[in-house]
């Protein structure tokens, strides 16, 4: 049987792409390259329609001018502009012949291939379909699923396996040639997903700045063992930083990775990353260790400091590390197991490894497991948590308490349009190794009346709380911690305050959250806006129970916001329900674009009536007397889409000062630059007028400014200052300058930041190096200036903010598990 002519397999001349397949998955900007095709569109050319998978179904069409038989009468020759057909290929050749008996065919004159990923044009083809051997000469070629050109002297192809000859590869366009990649060999084996190249050389220009003599690399998707683009940095604490990931293909479905580093002035360290997926659900553990630390050996008064709360008696220089751990199996469609663990050697761990705010400034590390679910109308978890310090200034007395273990469901589903019923629930036991633990129940029912109109709204709302304790250890223990926490003597009347170790709360919860909108069509400035107008009303009642002697295990005082001002309760945990008469009246007006629906300008108000004295408090906290709170007013506008503005600001009238105050501002660049200036103010909310010194009165006050401008379109510059004003010290100072054309690029950034808790700063520079579509070389530079410098990646300001800048969680000051939290 006569085999029919099929198209010739040029799609492995992809290979010659190779470095593109490592680019996969980041998207490079290609803005600054000119529209310009290495390989022009065939005008006689369909677009491609469909892809690889439809091809084998797809019947072969032979168009062309003349059709004979040559005089072997085997031989079919068309020519005169030979254009063949199937699915997404397309051939055109001035001239084919083909034998289909032999199977032999040759195409000579601008032969033209494209698919829907490249199109290549040479000058002749030949070969044997039915010993699938192909030669092709004088090729170019250019991709367009992802960019790319190049070109080979010849290619040969036998089966599954090819040889290119003269081969080359850049994504530079053809008249713009900054930099390529040439091999005088590249051997490929499609049905192993690899290749070798020999003789392999970088040029920048006509300079060539690297070369490899032999070297192996992936021709698909398949994941292979090797070697990872190195990460290199220089820095005062450091010294010349070098570190190289090996990556480990072990299996389909798990993987690792070797990270080995040295710090000239520090040592050598070794970490690896191992990660598994299945059906089911998926996890990574992640392990530091470095042997020997040169840091603290030359530091060693900052290490042995008696001072601090966790002074070490020996040093950190041996065996230092960490270990985390996160998985997550699926159950079924309602439950899950999660783990998230982590372990550090030393509480300088992270100062030392760090070079961020977010992991000097972590006080402990939380780990968890547990079982969680969800559905329509509840979600529940059995879990368990546990925390390490890991921060040398301060004891364990400061870690929060382990929950070993911790159950909780929370249920809110409506019975009719106007009737919601549901109920929190909460059983946990409390254990600390330098505080007496306990178990406690919470319960909260509640039934709500959901009354809504279209401009309008009542949600009258009673709950029901109840809270029961078991608490470990006798009256006097429990009377000697409670001073020792909080300050007094242990006197018998103190010791009989905390005779019941059974200790229960119960107590109605009732509010009423009302309000309406109003709306008009206004303009102003010629452009025409939906003016609301949004009162609102929230009454709360609790009647006072006394909690004096209740435990402390895992409630803190909320920070007082827009938010705090409709919720029921001040406290976090349920060791504290607070008692209320208030009544809170807040007016919110916005101005919204009719032309693309964009609120231009928001603005709130508000404040709390106590009509009696608040009594429930946490030890040495004030109650909090009748009358006024602290206004509470929000702003945010946007005049156009270049300029935004936002600001929070809380003024007391009980001092006639303000308690918190935020300022942001944003422009944006029309060619992708942007300007960030923010200002914070916080009062020290446990500061006591005329008793503690006025030094004490603020908590922090802070400068932040940010840019990327843009000096044209190939040159900007960055940076980044943030300055505390109260400390009178920089927080951290970036700098840099930045290059980029079409298919180069290069970034020089130097850092200040603080390295420790003692406000030292340590400097860094780092020289990024990209030859866009092949890889980089140097410090990974984006991960900083993306974290320093919001809307440095415009879709920040839109989309989820980096990773990088999330790094705490409710854990208290945990560090978020990341591959790599030495950077």
């Amino acid at each position: 049987m006569r085999k029919p002519l099929r198209l010739l397999p040029l799609s492995l001349c992809i290979a010659l792409a190779l470095p593109a397949h490592a680019a996969d998955g980041y998207q490079e900007d290609w803005y600054l390259c000119p529209i310009i095709d290495a390989v022009p569109t065939f005008e006689d050319a369909p677009a491609p329609m469909g892809g690889i998978a439809s091809r084998a179904n797809e019947p072969t069409d032979i168009d062309g001018g003349q059709l004979e038989r040559a005089a072997n009468d085997q031989d079919i020759v068309v020519q005169d502009n030979v254009r063949l057909n199937r699915g997404d290929q397309f051939l055109g050749t001035d001239k084919l012949t083909y034998n289909a008996e032999t199977g032999k065919y040759s195409a000579i004159g601008n032969v033209r291939y494209q698919d829907s990923g490249m199109r290549i044009i040479a000058e002749r083809a030949e070969g044997d379909q039915n010993a699938d051997q192909h030669r092709i000469e004088d090729v170019q070629y250019q991709l367009t699923e992802r960019r790319g050109n190049g070109g080979a002297d010849r290619i040969e192809l036998d089966g599954p396996r090819g040889h290119l000859i003269g081969a080359t590869y850049s994504t530079c366009a053809p008249n713009q040639r900054a930099w390529e990649l040439r091999a005088n060999r590249i051997d490929i084996d499609s049905a192993e997903g690899m290749g070798v190249a020999r003789n392999a050389t970088v040029r920048i220009g006509k300079v060539p700045v690297l070369f490899v003599p032999w070297f192996t690399f992936p021709v698909d998707d398949r994941r292979r063992t090797g070697l990872l683009y190195p990460q290199l940095s220089l820095s005062g604490r450091n010294g010349f930083d070098y570190k190289q990931p090996i990556y480990l293909n072990l299996a389909p479905n798990y993987d690792a990775t070797l990270y080995p580093r040295i710090m000239t002035d520090r040592g050598g360290l070794l970490g690896a990353e191992f990660r598994w997926l299945y059906e089911k659900g998926k996890g990574e553990v992640y392990g530091n260790w470095m042997p020997s630390d040169s840091l603290p050996r030359n530091e060693p008064e900052r290490y042995l400091n008696p001072e601090f709360g966790n002074g070490l008696s020996s040093l950190p220089d041996k065996n230092r590390g960490q270990f985390s751990l996160s998985a997550t199996h699926n159950i079924d469609n309602n439950w899950y197991a999660n783990t998230n663990l982590g372990w550090v050697s030393d509480t300088h761990y992270f100062e030392d490894f760090s070079s961020s705010l977010y992991g000097i400034s972590a006080y402990s590390i939380r780990s968890d497991a547990g079982v969680y679910g969800r559905g329509r109308f509840w979600q529940a978890a059995v879990m368990a948590d546990h925390y390490q310090l890991a921060d040398y200034t301060l004891d364990e007395t400061s870690l929060a308490f382990d929950r070993l273990p911790r159950a909780f469901i929370s249920w809110a589903q409506p019975i009719t349009p106007w009737v919601q019923v549901g109920a929190d629930a909460e059983g946990a036991r409390f254990s600390h190794d330098e505080f007496l633990g306990g178990d406690r129940i919470d319960l909260k029912p509640f039934v709500s009346l959901p009354l809504e109109g279209a401009s309008w709204f009542i949600r009258p709302k009673l709950a029901w709380r109840y809270t029961a304790y078991q608490l470990d250890g006798s009256a006097t223990d429990r009377a000697a911690e409670f001073v020792r926490r909080n300050g007094g003597t242990v006197t018998p009347e103190l010791i009989q305050s905390f005779d019941d170790r059974n200790l229960t709360r119960s107590l109605p919860i009732t509010s009423v959250d009302a309000g309406m909108y109003f709306d008009r069509n206004t303009v102003f400035r010629g452009t025409s806006y939906l003016h609301t107008l949004e009162p609102r009303l929230y009454y709360l009642n609790v009647p006072y129970r006394n909690q004096d002697n209740f435990p402390v295990f895992d409630t803190g005082p909320m920070t007082f916001s827009w938010g705090q001002l409709f919720r029921d309760n001040r406290y976090t945990g349920a060791d504290r329900q607070m008692d209320a008469n208030q009544l809170t009246a807040a007016l919110t007006t916005r101005f919204i674009s009719e032309e693309d629906g964009r609120e231009r300008l928001a603005a709130s108000i508000g404040q709390i009536q106590y009509f009696d004295d608040s009594r429930v408090t946490l030890p040495n906290q004030a109650t909090i007397e009748s009358g006024k709170s602290a206004w509470v007013a929000d702003a945010s506008v946007m005049p156009n889409d270049r300029w935004s503005f936002g600001a929070t600001y809380i003024w007391n009238p009980k001092y006639r000062g303000e308690d918190f105050t935020s300022f942001r501002a944003r422009y944006l660049f029309e060619s992708g630059g942007i300007v960030n200036l923010g200002y914070r103010y916080r009062r020290n909310a446990a500061f006591r007028e005329g008793i503690d010194p006025p030094s004490a009165r603020d908590q922090l006050e802070q400068v932040d400014f940010s840019f990327l401008y843009p000096i044209n379109p190939t040159w900007s510059v960055v940076g980044r200052y943030y300055y505390s004003i109260l400390d009178k010290r920089e927080l951290e100072a970036i700098a840099g300058v930045q290059w980029e054309s079409c298919c180069l690029a290069a970034r020089l950034v130097g850092r200040r930041y603080l390295r420790n808790r003692d406000g030292e700063l340590d400097t860094r520079i780092m020289f990024e190096f990209e030859l866009k579509g092949l890889g980089s070389a140097g410090q990974n530079t984006e991960r900083v200036l993306r974290r320093g410098i919001l809307g440095y990646d415009r879709d920040d300001l839109y989309l989820v903010p980096p990773t990088s800048t999330q790094r705490l969680n409710n854990g208290g000051g945990q560090v978020e598990s990341t591959p790599d939290p030495t950077l």
